[in-house]
Protein backbone atom coordinates (compact mmCIF):
# COMPACT_ATOMS: atom_id res chain seq x y z
CA UNK A 1 0.00 0.00 0.00
CA UNK A 2 1.35 3.40 -1.00
CA UNK A 3 0.00 6.42 0.82
CA UNK A 4 -0.08 9.83 -0.90
CA UNK A 5 2.60 12.26 0.21
CA UNK A 6 -0.07 14.74 1.33
CA UNK A 7 -1.84 12.22 3.58
CA UNK A 8 -1.57 14.00 6.95
CA UNK A 9 -4.69 12.57 8.61
CA UNK A 10 -3.49 10.65 11.68
CA UNK A 11 -4.72 8.47 14.52
CA UNK A 12 -2.53 9.21 17.54
CA UNK A 13 -2.12 6.81 20.47
CA UNK A 14 -0.55 8.04 23.72
CA UNK A 15 0.01 5.52 26.50
CA UNK A 16 1.63 5.17 29.90
CA UNK A 17 1.79 1.94 31.90
CA UNK A 18 3.97 -0.01 34.30
CA UNK A 19 7.15 -1.06 32.53
CA UNK A 20 7.28 -4.72 31.52
CA UNK A 21 8.51 -6.87 28.67
CA UNK A 22 6.47 -7.05 25.49
CA UNK A 23 4.76 -3.64 25.51
CA UNK A 24 6.17 -2.48 22.18
CA UNK A 25 5.60 -5.90 20.62
CA UNK A 26 1.95 -5.95 21.75
CA UNK A 27 1.19 -2.46 20.45
CA UNK A 28 3.04 -3.13 17.18
CA UNK A 29 1.14 -6.39 16.71
CA UNK A 30 -2.15 -4.59 17.26
CA UNK A 31 -1.30 -1.90 14.71
CA UNK A 32 -0.24 -4.56 12.24
CA UNK A 33 -3.54 -6.39 12.76
CA UNK A 34 -5.56 -3.27 11.90
CA UNK A 35 -3.27 -2.33 8.99
CA UNK A 36 -1.84 0.72 10.76
CA UNK A 37 0.97 2.47 8.86
CA UNK A 38 3.18 3.96 11.57
CA UNK A 39 4.57 7.42 10.75
CA UNK A 40 5.76 8.41 14.25
CA UNK A 41 6.85 6.28 17.19
CA UNK A 42 8.41 7.50 20.42
CA UNK A 43 9.24 5.61 23.62
CA UNK A 44 10.57 6.33 27.08
CA UNK A 45 11.17 4.00 30.01
CA UNK A 46 11.56 5.81 33.33
CA UNK A 47 13.80 3.78 35.62
CA UNK A 48 12.94 5.78 38.75
CA UNK A 49 9.17 5.30 38.54
CA UNK A 50 9.16 1.99 36.69
CA UNK A 51 6.80 3.49 34.15
CA UNK A 52 6.81 3.19 30.34
CA UNK A 53 5.54 5.83 27.91
CA UNK A 54 4.87 5.79 24.19
CA UNK A 55 3.26 7.90 21.48
CA UNK A 56 2.36 6.32 18.15
CA UNK A 57 0.89 8.03 15.08
CA UNK A 58 -0.51 6.07 12.14
CA UNK A 59 -1.95 7.12 8.81
CA UNK A 60 -5.72 7.06 9.27
CA UNK A 61 -6.17 6.00 5.64
CA UNK A 62 -4.34 2.76 6.38
CA UNK A 63 -6.91 1.66 8.98
CA UNK A 64 -10.17 0.26 7.64
CA UNK A 65 -12.33 1.23 10.61
CA UNK A 66 -13.60 4.33 12.35
CA UNK A 67 -11.73 5.95 15.20
CA UNK A 68 -14.46 4.81 17.63
CA UNK A 69 -14.01 1.19 16.52
CA UNK A 70 -10.24 1.58 16.83
CA UNK A 71 -10.59 2.97 20.36
CA UNK A 72 -12.80 0.06 21.38
CA UNK A 73 -10.29 -2.47 20.06
CA UNK A 74 -7.27 -0.72 21.56
CA UNK A 75 -8.99 -0.60 24.95
CA UNK A 76 -8.56 -4.37 25.08
CA UNK A 77 -4.81 -4.02 24.46
CA UNK A 78 -4.50 -1.34 27.15
CA UNK A 79 -6.33 -3.59 29.63
CA UNK A 80 -3.83 -6.37 28.96
CA UNK A 81 -0.99 -4.02 29.94
CA UNK A 82 -2.41 -3.44 33.41
CA UNK A 83 -5.41 -1.92 35.21
CA UNK A 84 -3.63 1.38 35.86
CA UNK A 85 -2.66 1.92 32.21
CA UNK A 86 -3.47 5.45 31.02
CA UNK A 87 -4.06 6.03 27.33
CA UNK A 88 -5.80 8.14 24.71
CA UNK A 89 -6.47 7.72 21.00
CA UNK A 90 -7.11 10.89 19.02
CA UNK A 91 -8.21 11.52 15.47
CA UNK A 92 -6.36 14.60 14.16
CA UNK A 93 -9.47 15.58 12.21
CA UNK A 94 -11.48 15.84 15.41
CA UNK A 95 -11.30 19.59 16.11
CA UNK A 96 -9.82 20.61 19.44
CA UNK A 97 -11.00 23.63 21.39
CA UNK A 98 -9.19 26.16 23.57
CA UNK A 99 -10.46 28.82 25.97
CA UNK A 100 -8.08 31.58 27.08
CA UNK A 101 -8.17 33.35 30.45
CA UNK A 102 -6.55 36.79 30.54
CA UNK A 103 -6.15 39.91 32.69
CA UNK A 104 -4.49 43.09 31.32
CA UNK A 105 -1.14 41.85 29.94
CA UNK A 106 -1.81 41.14 26.25
CA UNK A 107 1.42 39.75 24.79
CA UNK A 108 0.54 36.06 25.18
CA UNK A 109 -3.02 36.65 23.93
CA UNK A 110 -1.77 38.56 20.87
CA UNK A 111 0.67 35.76 20.08
CA UNK A 112 -1.87 32.96 20.36
CA UNK A 113 -4.53 34.85 18.40
CA UNK A 114 -1.99 35.46 15.64
CA UNK A 115 -0.90 31.83 15.56
CA UNK A 116 -4.51 30.66 15.42
CA UNK A 117 -5.31 33.10 12.61
CA UNK A 118 -2.24 31.88 10.70
CA UNK A 119 -3.22 28.23 11.02
CA UNK A 120 -0.28 27.46 13.32
CA UNK A 121 -2.36 26.35 16.30
CA UNK A 122 -4.00 22.91 15.95
CA UNK A 123 -7.20 24.03 17.64
CA UNK A 124 -9.95 26.62 17.60
CA UNK A 125 -9.88 29.42 20.17
CA UNK A 126 -13.53 29.36 21.21
CA UNK A 127 -13.58 32.22 23.70
CA UNK A 128 -11.47 34.59 25.76
CA UNK A 129 -12.46 35.42 29.33
CA UNK A 130 -10.93 38.38 31.16
CA UNK A 131 -11.20 39.70 34.68
CA UNK A 132 -10.58 43.13 33.13
CA UNK A 133 -12.16 44.45 29.89
CA UNK A 134 -8.89 45.71 28.41
CA UNK A 135 -8.33 42.89 25.89
CA UNK A 136 -11.89 42.71 24.61
CA UNK A 137 -11.42 44.76 21.46
CA UNK A 138 -8.44 42.84 20.12
CA UNK A 139 -10.21 39.55 20.81
CA UNK A 140 -13.36 40.60 18.99
CA UNK A 141 -11.31 41.84 16.00
CA UNK A 142 -10.31 38.20 15.55
CA UNK A 143 -13.98 37.19 15.51
CA UNK A 144 -13.78 35.52 18.92
CA UNK A 145 -16.19 36.09 21.80
CA UNK A 146 -14.83 37.98 24.80
CA UNK A 147 -16.45 37.71 28.23
CA UNK A 148 -15.64 40.17 31.00
CA UNK A 149 -16.03 38.67 34.49
CA UNK A 150 -15.19 41.24 37.19
CA UNK A 151 -13.34 40.00 40.30
CA UNK A 152 -13.54 41.50 43.77
CA UNK A 153 -10.36 42.87 45.30
CA UNK A 154 -11.17 40.76 48.34
CA UNK A 155 -10.03 37.15 47.71
CA UNK A 156 -12.75 35.88 50.04
CA UNK A 157 -15.43 37.29 47.73
CA UNK A 158 -14.20 35.88 44.41
CA UNK A 159 -16.21 32.65 44.54
CA UNK A 160 -19.11 33.87 42.35
CA UNK A 161 -16.65 35.16 39.75
CA UNK A 162 -14.88 31.82 39.55
CA UNK A 163 -18.27 30.11 39.29
CA UNK A 164 -19.10 32.31 36.30
CA UNK A 165 -15.72 31.62 34.67
CA UNK A 166 -16.27 27.88 35.14
CA UNK A 167 -19.72 28.14 33.55
CA UNK A 168 -18.38 30.03 30.53
CA UNK A 169 -15.41 27.69 30.04
CA UNK A 170 -17.37 24.46 30.47
CA UNK A 171 -19.90 25.57 27.87
CA UNK A 172 -17.18 24.91 25.27
CA UNK A 173 -15.89 21.63 26.79
CA UNK A 174 -12.36 22.70 25.83
CA UNK A 175 -9.31 20.49 25.45
CA UNK A 176 -7.19 23.25 27.02
CA UNK A 177 -7.93 26.11 29.40
CA UNK A 178 -4.99 28.48 29.03
CA UNK A 179 -4.10 31.00 31.73
CA UNK A 180 -2.44 33.45 29.35
CA UNK A 181 -1.16 35.77 32.11
CA UNK A 182 -4.47 35.45 33.99
CA UNK A 183 -3.45 37.02 37.26
CA UNK A 184 -5.83 35.08 39.49
CA UNK A 185 -5.07 31.93 41.49
CA UNK A 186 -7.55 29.18 40.63
CA UNK A 187 -9.31 27.64 43.64
CA UNK A 188 -8.45 24.01 44.38
CA UNK A 189 -11.80 22.66 43.18
CA UNK A 190 -11.36 24.36 39.80
CA UNK A 191 -7.80 23.00 39.50
CA UNK A 192 -9.21 19.52 40.07
CA UNK A 193 -12.11 20.06 37.67
CA UNK A 194 -9.74 21.12 34.86
CA UNK A 195 -6.91 18.76 35.82
CA UNK A 196 -4.74 17.90 32.83
CA UNK A 197 -6.36 20.69 30.77
CA UNK A 198 -5.55 23.92 32.64
CA UNK A 199 -2.22 25.30 31.40
CA UNK A 200 -0.40 28.29 32.87
CA UNK A 201 2.51 30.42 31.71
CA UNK A 202 4.61 31.57 34.65
CA UNK A 203 7.16 34.31 34.05
CA UNK A 204 10.11 32.65 35.77
CA UNK A 205 12.22 29.54 35.42
CA UNK A 206 10.42 27.42 38.00
CA UNK A 207 10.92 26.35 40.73
CA UNK A 208 12.70 29.69 41.17
CA UNK A 209 10.64 32.80 41.99
CA UNK A 210 7.23 31.29 42.60
CA UNK A 211 4.24 33.61 42.97
CA UNK A 212 3.83 37.30 42.24
CA UNK A 213 6.36 39.73 40.72
CA UNK A 214 8.99 37.15 39.72
CA UNK A 215 10.93 39.66 37.60
CA UNK A 216 11.26 41.90 40.64
CA UNK A 217 12.39 38.88 42.68
CA UNK A 218 14.96 38.04 39.99
CA UNK A 219 16.23 41.61 39.86
CA UNK A 220 16.65 41.72 43.63
CA UNK A 221 18.54 38.43 43.54
CA UNK A 222 20.83 39.61 40.74
CA UNK A 223 20.29 36.62 38.47
CA UNK A 224 22.00 36.34 35.08
CA UNK A 225 19.27 34.26 33.46
CA UNK A 226 15.52 34.81 33.46
CA UNK A 227 13.01 32.42 32.02
CA UNK A 228 9.44 31.25 31.61
CA UNK A 229 7.66 28.02 32.43
CA UNK A 230 4.57 26.44 30.85
CA UNK A 231 2.99 24.00 33.28
CA UNK A 232 -0.25 22.28 34.19
CA UNK A 233 -2.20 24.00 36.95
CA UNK A 234 -2.57 22.29 40.31
CA UNK A 235 -3.77 23.44 43.71
CA UNK A 236 -0.14 23.99 44.77
CA UNK A 237 0.83 27.41 43.41
CA UNK A 238 3.16 27.27 40.38
CA UNK A 239 4.08 23.66 41.17
CA UNK A 240 2.20 21.67 38.52
CA UNK A 241 3.90 19.30 36.06
CA UNK A 242 6.18 21.27 33.74
CA UNK A 243 5.60 21.07 29.98
CA UNK A 244 8.21 23.51 28.62
CA UNK A 245 10.78 26.06 29.79
CA UNK A 246 13.30 28.46 28.27
CA UNK A 247 15.65 31.21 29.40
CA UNK A 248 17.31 34.40 28.20
CA UNK A 249 20.49 36.03 29.53
CA UNK A 250 20.37 39.34 31.40
CA UNK A 251 23.12 41.34 33.10
CA UNK A 252 23.79 43.90 35.80
CA UNK A 253 22.77 46.80 33.58
CA UNK A 254 19.21 45.51 33.07
CA UNK A 255 16.49 47.16 35.13
CA UNK A 256 13.26 45.39 36.05
CA UNK A 257 11.56 46.97 33.02
CA UNK A 258 14.26 45.48 30.75
CA UNK A 259 13.72 42.05 32.27
CA UNK A 260 9.96 42.33 31.78
CA UNK A 261 10.40 43.35 28.13
CA UNK A 262 12.83 40.54 27.34
CA UNK A 263 10.87 38.03 29.37
CA UNK A 264 7.71 38.61 27.34
CA UNK A 265 9.40 37.13 24.27
CA UNK A 266 10.30 33.97 26.18
CA UNK A 267 6.82 33.71 27.68
CA UNK A 268 5.18 33.75 24.25
CA UNK A 269 7.47 31.10 22.82
CA UNK A 270 7.26 28.80 25.82
CA UNK A 271 3.47 29.01 26.04
CA UNK A 272 2.93 28.42 22.32
CA UNK A 273 5.25 25.39 22.32
CA UNK A 274 3.72 23.89 25.43
CA UNK A 275 0.15 24.41 24.24
CA UNK A 276 0.88 22.95 20.83
CA UNK A 277 2.49 19.84 22.32
CA UNK A 278 -0.49 19.41 24.64
CA UNK A 279 -2.94 19.71 21.74
CA UNK A 280 -0.93 17.21 19.67
CA UNK A 281 -1.06 14.65 22.53
CA UNK A 282 2.71 14.80 22.95
CA UNK A 283 2.62 15.36 26.73
CA UNK A 284 2.18 12.42 29.11
CA UNK A 285 1.84 13.22 32.81
CA UNK A 286 2.95 10.91 35.60
CA UNK A 287 2.83 12.31 39.11
CA UNK A 288 4.57 15.68 39.23
CA UNK A 289 6.56 15.10 36.03
CA UNK A 290 5.90 14.95 32.32
CA UNK A 291 7.27 13.11 29.34
CA UNK A 292 7.14 15.34 26.26
CA UNK A 293 7.60 13.70 22.87
CA UNK A 294 8.35 16.97 21.09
Amino acid sequence: MTAPATDDHRFVISLGCRDQTGIVARISAFLTEVGGWIVEAAYHADADSGWFFTRQAVRASSVSMSVDELRAKFAEVAAELGPDTEWSLHDTREPKRVVLLVSKEGHCLHDLLGRAAGGELPAEICAVIGNHPDLGDVTRRHGIDFHHVPFSKDPAERGPSFDRVRELVDAHNPDAVVLARFMQVLPAELCEHWAGRAINIHHSFLPSFVGARPYHQAFTRGVKLIGATCHYVTAELDAGPIIEQDVIRVDHADAVADMVRQGRDIEKLVLSRGLRWHLEDRVLVHGRKTVVFS
